[in-house]
């Protein structure tokens, strides 16, 4: 129900709301979502090598970075949502970050905006954390979204509600900018950056393992075959999904076309 609130706003414009449990509702914030935001152009520029977008909605900030140049692949557990991302240009794939995901091990920086620290249904953020920690590469960074400094770290029940349906309750984890070095340490991890952009925070975190070493330039080593290597895994390896949940008639196709959208990243992926 969730995710069907979320896809009709998507989709159909209408009014979803985000209740919390003394009554207290606000809207839910897609329009955010669907278009570039004051503090992104720094987050965007914080992305090294082959990156994964978590929780990437319809995509803004995967297409962002896949029209840099970047290699990128956005994951998002919506149908829905992921096919407006490839309209927009962003290479997607129907996922949850707790399933199959392409080049586990692999990514260089791993992104949780817009609040997707929350993200994964736990009362405790730090399961999804451990989660995306796992998915890096040595020497990998997360990028992540908190709260503004001197606001608690804690989670809530929120749901969603429109005029057709009210969803159920679902736990939603909100970590402070104060709260982040507590956080990583308890996944054997580290705070290593933070700042501040048009009024939202973000922190960038390192797991505790040595970093590859990459002779000479090191912005080279952002585009080497290894960085290929981790999309073109996704393009090549990956099986096809249920289809039924494609749709609007765009049900005929396998996860490989959501690598296929217009975008120069994506271009190369199809070259011979």
């Amino acid at each position: 129900m969730i995710g069907e609130l979320f896809e009709e706003e998507l989709y159909d414009s209408a009014r979803v709301e985000i209740e919390h449990l003394d009554g207290r509702r606000r809207p839910l914030p897609v329009q955010d979502w669907l278009a570039s935001r004051p503090g992104d152009t720094g987050l965007l520029d914080h992305c090294q090598g082959a990156t994964l977008d978590v929780g990437s909605g319809p995509g803004r900030l995967t297409a962002a970075l896949a029209h840099r140049g970047t290699p990128v692949l956005g994951i998002d557990a919506a149908p829905r949502a992921v096919a407006l991302a490839i309209a927009a240009g962003a290479p997607t794939l129907c996922r949850d970050v707790f399933g199959r995901v392409p080049g586990a091990g692999r990514w260089r920086t791993i992104l949780l905006a817009d609040g997707n620290i929350g993200i994964g249904g736990d009362p405790d953020p730090a399961a999804l954390l451990r989660r995306v920690l796992r998915l890096l590469g040595p020497g990998g960074q997360v990028l992540t979204e908190v709260d503004p400094p001197g606001t608690s770290s804690r989670t809530e029940s929120l749901r969603l509600r429109s005029a057709r349906a009210i969803g159920d309750w679902f736990p939603w984890a909100h970590v402070s900018t104060d709260g982040a070095d507590a956080l990583a340490a308890s996944c054997d991890a580290a705070v290593t950056e933070r700042w501040e952009e048009a009024d939202r925070w973000f922190v960038a975190l390192r797991g505790r393992q040595p970093a590859p070493h990459f002779p000479g330039n090191v912005m080279e080593a952002n585009r080497t075959p290894h960085a290929e290597s981790v999309i073109n895994d996704a393009h090549n390896e990956v099986p096809p999904i249920d289809t039924r949940n494609w749709v609007d008639g765009r049900s005929s196709g396998s996860d490989r076309r959501a690598l296929q959208a217009p975008t120069p990243w994506a271009n190369r992926l199809r070259a011979p």
